[in-house]
């Protein structure tokens, strides 16, 4: 079976690279010429954790090509992935496919898009007298482990109520399927609510340890050995339980608002998800007042911060508490130097110059009031703190994601500061 992908940012990157590694040939469309060019001598637009590989691999074996010419695209391929980052050209999109197609094709809606849009779509399609059979397929991907997530899913969702659609995507996904990840078949409007309730119930346990972590600190409890003990309960489970940690990346805001735009045409309070979103829009500043308690203010101060990335292993800031704490930062009079390993370029287009950006962490270190750890890449952990301590003005440390090793620094004689712990 010959599959398509329509797309070229980051859903169709990820999607036609990882089909095409099932084995299966895969056609990935986008008319950006360029881009397409690009993308098939391996030079990806972005970090993700191990996905140029898998291009690279695919394209040598020829499972994975890539094309500019849509009506071909859409004469060829008899399942075709919409995995566009937006849905904004959507409808028109699927209505192009199928009027090229040479048979009704089956349109499987990767996009994430509010709930009604795959009903609409089949609408506007049958008005313009095609035919084609729409699936609705939320994926559910973390920048900087896309990969395993694609390949490791929790379950397939699928909104449809055709039988054959879900047997054509079921031999797609047949390593999958065999391997038993459950496969969800639903009608469309309950597969795009999946995607957005799934993001709101993440921010809502985000949020959730966060404001225990604050609790932490004024009792002399720990907020790493509370999350321990919370996520082993098969209740809770311990994954998206760590304080600290923001909730962010590339969908996940638009994903939020969807959902609680849809409740309010609705005239339902979704009052979880509001007091959540506020909990996480909060981070930054709760940060800023660990530091000035520590400085008496931030105004005048140097603070260096490390990693401005939502989270390892990605170069995207989409939602990234970092960054909220850099902008709150300058907002407050504070100077700010920053590094991280690969987002630099895009922490550049949304902070402008406002920041001073370092090529490694040590000169991020230099002379300031107050470093803040603010990503967690694994690298952090290994810096020489012995260094770091001499070019520091006060050897403050304000681990956002309690990341280092706090009973080792507090012994070299730095000020430790974590999130929800004593």
């Amino acid at each position: 079976m010959q599959i398509g992908v329509y797309g070229a940012g980051y859903l169709g990157t990820v999607v036609s690279a990882c089909l095409a590694d099932f084995g299966t040939p895969v056609s990935c469309c986008h008319p950006d010429s360029s881009q397409m060019v690009a993308m098939a001598q391996g030079s990806v637009p972005f970090h993700e954790k191990n996905l140029t590989e898998v291009i690279k691999r695919n394209v040598r074996s020829g499972r994975l090509a890539y094309s500019t010419d849509i009506e071909s695209f859409a004469r060829k391929t008899q399942v075709i992935f919409l995995a566009e980052d937006s849905a904004q050209h959507l409808t028109d999109l699927a209505i192009r496919i199928a009027r090229a197609a040479a048979k009704p094709p089956i349109l499987s809606l990767v996009t994430p898009v509010p709930v009604g849009t795959a009903t609409a779509i089949e609408q506007r399609i049958t008005e313009a007298g095609l035919r084609a059979t729409i699936v609705s397929q939320p994926m559910f991907f973390t920048p900087g482990c896309a990969i395993e997530d694609f390949n490791w899913p929790d379950r397939i969702i699928l909104g449809t109520d055709s039988n054959d659609a879900v047997l054509a995507i079921k031999q797609i996904f047949h390593s999958l399927v065999m391997r038993g990840v459950p496969v969800i078949v639903t009608n469309h409007e309950t597969a795009e609510l999946v995607r957005e309730s799934a993001t709101a119930f993440v921010a809502t346990k985000i949020s959730f340890i966060n404001e225990l972590a604050s609790l932490c600190e004024r009792v002399n409890a720990d907020a790493v050995s509370l999350s321990l003990a919370l996520g082993l309960d098969k209740k809770i489970a311990p994954r998206c339980l760590q304080p600290g940690a923001g909730m962010g990346g590339l969908f996940a805001e638009s994903d939020m608002d969807s959902l609680a735009d849809l409740a309010q045409r609705n005239g339902v309070s979704l009052k979880v998800l509001s007091a959540a979103r506020e909990v996480n829009h909060g981070l930054a500043d709760q940060v800023i007042e660990k530091i000035s308690k520590c400085v008496q203010s931030v105004q005048n101060k140097d603070v260096g911060i490390l990693g401005l990335a939502f989270k390892p292993n990605t170069n995207s800031v989409a939602g990234s508490s970092s960054m909220r704490l850099a902008k709150n930062l300058i907002a407050q009079g504070a100077r700010v130097r920053a590094y991280d390993p690969v987002a630099l370029p895009d922490a550049r287009l949304e902070l402008n110059g406002s920041v001073f950006y370092c090529e490694s962490p040590y000169a991020a270190a230099e002379g300031v009031d107050a470093l803040v750890v603010g990503t967690g890449w694994p690298e952090f952990r290994g810096l020489d703190f012995s260094r770091i301590k001499q070019m520091l003005r006060r050897p403050l440390i304000v681990d956002t994601k309690n990341l280092l090793d706090s009973v080792r620094l507090r012994a070299m004689g730095f000020e430790y500061v974590g999130v929800g712990r004593g």
